[in-house]
């Protein structure tokens, strides 16, 4: 294949997980004994640019549907994470008033709700219909459509540039890297920054976490590949912050080359995680290729405590019906005979049967009513929320496990 970013060839994967269905595509009760469409899912690493990165087997802009099943307001986790974001970038860019914030993929209105209450004007970009809508209900001005140069220049036609545009956890999803950053580029104020948030690919290979690929996520990155992007855009990167989402990622903070902001900063917190990226050896394949033994090692551990518990009759629950548990339970061959049901707080969720495993989603209490022996968290970057959702299971004795990015039986007490 050829590197979606620089367009050079990459000949050898680094890890291949297999054919599996796309992980949101949840299947209604009438489509249960159907044929499914499943892809190849690999992970490659350009080795020209560095950018990890899954070969598009289906067209991305698909994917993205109007029935789009991913709600961010059903997590009290990211609402909090986006509160105290929007306060954090409120004073670090002295937002007011007068200033214009466009969010780009905003999904249900989340995040942009906090600056809606202070009155500060901003505008969401978002293509799945049915998470805009229910932005548009929380009074979050939203446009449905992809973030593309064209849109970028309607934008600015319409409203003017930002003086923040947000980019939180979208970046791994566009079908067009460089359309994409161009039309960022086009749409920022000279002095204006960009704020890009994404899993943090030296996490997702220290700590074996494969359930972060499936085919939405098109792209991983790291500083330095994302620095060779926005380079070739002339966009630069000042400071960045290292967070805890997503099991390890990172936010950069971006403007235009040679603008003050750019040549006033020192650029210490950045070249403070360049350094720890070289240290690990994200500059060369070999640091990439430890994933694959990895992942087959907690796949294997997995499937031998899971069959072990299901022979002594327990009943086995799993909480989320979420993407990256899509892709746990499909690489590792685990369905339906293994884990009874799964529960999940997303309305639009309820009813259906997660891709391939065909396991059925019920609400949140079902757990009551089954009483199962274990659940297994498959957000387990969640899994302090979830816990403490869960924490009643320990009156019938039940455990709640995770098995990324190692085994463990999480403490109810």
């Amino acid at each position: 294949m050829h590197c979606q970013f620089c367009k050079k060839n990459i000949e050898n994967p680094v890890f291949d997980l297999g054919n599996t269905a796309v992980s949101n595509d949840l299947i209604i009760k009438k489509n249960l004994h159907s044929i499914e469409n499943t892809y190849p899912l690999i992970f490659h690493v350009c080795p020209s640019c560095l950018l990890a990165q899954t070969e598009q087997y289906r067209d991305g802009y698909e994917i993205f549907s109007d029935d789009y099943v991913y709600f961010s307001s059903c997590s009290n986790y990211w609402l909090e994470h986006a509160k105290q974001y929007v306060e954090l970038i409120i004073k670090k860019l002295n937002l007011t008033k007068g200033s214009f914030v466009l969010e780009i993929a905003s999904n249900d209105g989340y995040l942009l709700t906090n600056f809606v209450e202070k009155n500060i004007e901003c505008l969401g970009v978002e293509p799945t219909k049915s998470t805009a809508i229910e932005a548009v209900k929380k009074g979050v001005k939203t446009l449905v459509e992809f973030f593309n140069v064209k849109t970028s220049k309607n934008i600015v036609a319409d409203f003017g540039k930002a003086d923040l545009i947000i980019a939180n956890n979208v970046l791994a999803h566009v079908p067009d890297i460089n359309d994409f950053v161009s039309a960022l580029k086009g749409v920022l104020k000279d002095d204006g920054v960009v704020t890009i948030e994404v899993p943090h690919v030296l996490k997702l290979i220290e700590k074996s976490e494969f359930d972060t690929i499936y085919h939405e996520h098109f792209f991983y990155f790291s500083v330095l590949s994302l620095t060779n992007i926005l380079d070739a855009h002339d966009l630069s990167i000042y400071d960045i912050d290292e967070l805890d989402t997503h099991g390890g990622s990172i936010r950069v903070y971006v403007t235009h080359v040679g603008n003050d902001i750019d040549k006033n900063n020192s650029k210490e917190n950045l070249n403070r995680v360049l350094n720890k990226e070289l240290k690990y050896g994200l500059d060369s394949l070999e640091y990439y290729e430890q994933l694959k033994d990895n992942s087959f090692e907690i796949k294997l551990n997995s499937l031998k405590y899971l069959i072990n518990k299901k022979i002594s009759n327990k009943k086995i629950a799993a909480f989320g019906a979420a993407a990256k548990g899509n892709t746990f339970l499909n690489y590792c061959g685990i369905k339906n005979n293994i884990i009874d049901f799964v529960v999940d707080e997303t309305p639009f969720k309820i009813g259906k049967y997660l891709p391939q495993s065909k396991i059925p989603i019920f609400p949140f209490d079902k757990i009551l009513e089954v009483r199962p022996d274990i659940i297994i968290i498959l957000p387990w970057n969640h899994k302090e929320e979830i816990v403490k959702k869960l924490s009643f299971v320990k009156d019938w004795g039940a455990i709640i496990v995770v098995f990324i990015p190692k085994f463990e039986v999480l403490n109810l007490e």
